[in-house]
């Protein structure tokens, strides 16, 4: 039977809480992709690197990487612009010197003030960002000035654990202004169909840590996804996703790239019920792989049944803990 990673002749990895947490690579990521033999982009939501920072990273955490295979929301914003604003344009910069950097590199000129007479504002993640950088896209996207931004992660996982993420900043700039940006990355397909190009693949497999932006993503794109439960989406965020949010399969880390796919459609098996005070209970013996998917058909099929499930956090920490699952964060994502 062939592993996950042998079906797909490319996979198309987020990093924040997929590939890595901060400075450490998550559990078995690095062994994991080394052995894999589809081709590897890495496709991040995270504008605040250029894709040749991001490879260096990635190397010095044992991963074999290069800039071409980066493909970041930054590049995608960007290009998103250029495509709607004459050559030269100024573009009010709210990020990383990386991100004003794609935007030259695109065509148009970088600002940073509302007195430079911005006509489109970008924006992606930066922990430098403060109350008076929004102020002047605020007050630069009141004037009519286009707002492209670079993704909507509310969080960003770390070794800490979750923190704000570019969404959040977003979520101020939504109530200061009362508009609404056109999005670049994921769940948008912008992402996912830029790094498609960069070869000729006929079974890419989308792998990330996020049911609203990695696996939303990959299903607005039509393609398959593996969602990961090391970074911000744990097994009862999985088990209470809507439709456009399921994922095709389900592993605890990136070591199940290496275990046979198990689709997470199809009946539900006998080693998982719903019991009659709308808990889950594993009454059989199997793999992990397989008992993660035994839970998750079983929740969508009683849902879909109109049944009630439980949504009590203890229930869902201890099948974790029964299914050797960590953490990533005591936060949910969903």
């Amino acid at each position: 039977m062939t592993t996950l990673a042998q079906d797909h002749d490319c996979l198309l990895l987020d990093l924040d809480g997929t590939v890595l947490r901060g400075q450490e690579a998550t559990t078995g990521a690095v062994e994991t992709l080394a052995t894999v033999e589809a081709r590897t982009l890495y496709v991040t939501n995270n504008a605040s690197r250029a894709p040749d920072e991001v490879a260096q990273h990635l190397i010095e955490l044992g991963f074999t990487a290069a800039a071409a295979d980066v493909v970041t929301s930054g590049q995608s914003a960007a290009r998103l612009l250029a495509a709607q604003l004459p050559s030269g344009s100024n573009v009010l910069v709210i990020g990383t010197d990386s991100l004003a950097a794609e935007v030259r590199d695109a065509g148009l000129k970088s600002v940073r003030m509302f007195s430079d007479d911005p006509v489109a504002v970008i924006q992606g993640h930066s922990p430098e960002t403060g109350w008076a950088d929004l102020a002047e896209a605020a007050l630069a996207i009141r004037s009519g000035a286009l707002w492209v931004a670079a993704n909507v992660d509310r969080t960003l996982p770390s070794e800490r654990g979750l923190l704000p993420g570019n969404g959040s900043m977003v979520a101020a700039l939504r109530t200061a202004t009362d508009q609404e940006p056109q999005v670049a990355g994921k769940p948008e397909p912008t992402l996912l169909n830029d790094a498609l190009s960069r070869g000729q693949f006929d079974s890419p497999l989308v792998v990330g840590d996020r049911l609203d932006t990695d696996i939303a993503g990959a299903n607005a794109a039509g393609l398959d996804s593996l969602l990961v439960l090391s970074g911000a989406a744990r097994l009862r965020d999985v088990a209470f996703a809507a439709p456009a949010e399921r994922p095709t399969f389900l592993a605890s880390d990136l070591t199940g790239l290496l275990a046979p796919g198990l689709r997470l459609d199809g009946a539900a098996d006998e080693l998982v019920e719903v019991t009659g005070d709308a808990g889950i209970r594993i009454r059989g013996d199997g793999d992990r792989s397989r008992l993660l998917r035994s839970v998750v058909v079983a929740a969508w099929a009683a849902l879909s049944a109109g049944r009630a499930l439980s949504d009590d956090a203890r229930m869902w920490r201890r099948l974790e803990d029964r299914l050797g699952i960590g953490s990533a964060s005591s936060e949910s994502a969903s």
